[in-house]
């Protein structure tokens, strides 16, 4: 392991950009995250770059690093260096590691954040020696990766699985990426607020804490407020993550036709509060399979490695590279 001029081990810094919020930490060539950085995530390109760099560097001034690995909920090109596409980012066709590269003086690498978390589970999680896995990211919306054997399956033009836009709802929720009734729409940190809200609008007479919060600021309404009230048994936040384990099921249905994984593993910030949902998402996903009762089911599991799963395997993808 290449070490410092004082000795210690050179890192790589792995970065998670969200929707809402950027997560960077420094880690080690076996994988250990050795100290975590946060930032919200801004809405414009200039300052969302700048956003990034400012995390990175904070790990910086307390570690030797040596690359940056960013993990993007968007299209990321062949050559890891342009974001193509995101819904829920600001860039579009933009050479974003060149440009962190730059203003941080250090080597950049991109990879599709559903994509950099199948990596760390196949590596040290979840998805070790699991043959065909689906890795499904349930954040702000839903992203894939599709593992075959531990290799990243990417299609033709590298962008490959995009799962959160598979339409299961014609004519149904608007999606940020343009279309309607995307599956992220009804299966999300996101959507489980808009189920919520929802919800207590067709079920007025029903008693919830949620009721305070939508009647001050609907859209201020997040999944981790409704899952928290549903833990604490809130009837509308129960509802709403019924509605969620039911999407979710039905998805991985879709999913489990044209892929036939033998695993499923969950990763994101809805996975962790995965024990609200998880073994009703199983029933649905085990009726609404084609052929059900007739054939074997993929295992469905959540991550091993948690929220560090993206920045974990950006990290080892820029150890990889440098």
């Amino acid at each position: 392991m290449p070490v410092s001029g004082d000795g210690r081990p050179v890192l790589t810094v792995g970065v998670d950009v969200g929707g809402s919020s950027v997560r960077a930490g420094a880690v080690s060539a076996t994988g250990e995250v050795l100290d975590i950085e946060r930032a919200p995530a801004p809405g414009s390109e200039q300052s969302l770059q700048h956003t990034v760099a400012e995390v990175v560097r904070r790990l910086c001034r307390r570690h030797p690093v040596a690359g940056v690995g960013l993990a993007v909920a968007g299209f990321v090109d062949t050559a890891h260096q342009r974001v193509l596409f995101s819904p829920h980012l600001p860039w579009r066709s933009a050479p974003v590691a060149r440009q962190i590269g730059q203003e941080l003086g250090l080597p950049v690498v991109l990879e599709h954040d559903v994509n950099a978390a199948a990596l760390a589970e196949h590596r040290l999680g979840a998805a070790r020696g699991r043959g065909v896995t689906v890795v499904v990211g349930i954040g702000t919306g839903i992203g894939g990766a599709l593992l075959v054997d531990g290799t990243l399956f990417r299609g033709a033009h590298g962008v490959a699985p995009e799962l959160g836009h598979l339409r299961v709802v014609p004519d149904g929720r608007p999606c940020p990426c343009g279309k309607r009734g995307c599956w992220e729409r009804y299966c999300s940190g996101t959507a489980l607020a808009v189920t919520a809200v929802e919800l207590l609008a067709e079920y007025p007479g029903l008693a919830s804490a949620l009721a305070t919060q939508v009647a001050a600021d609907p859209g201020a309404l997040t999944g981790r407020q409704v899952a928290a009230a549903a833990q604490d048994g809130d009837p509308i936040g129960r509802r709403a993550v019924a509605e969620l384990a039911r999407w979710l099921g039905e998805g991985l249905a879709l999913v489990a036709d044209v892929y036939d994984p033998a695993t499923v593993v969950l990763v994101g910030g809805v996975a962790g509060s995965a024990l609200l949902f998880l073994d009703e998402a199983r029933q649905h996903y085990a009726r609404a399979v084609t052929g059900a009762g007739h054939r074997p089911l993929a295992r469905i599991r959540t991550s091993e490695l948690g929220e560090d799963a993206p920045v974990v395997g950006a990290a080892l993808l820029a150890h990889d590279l440098l």
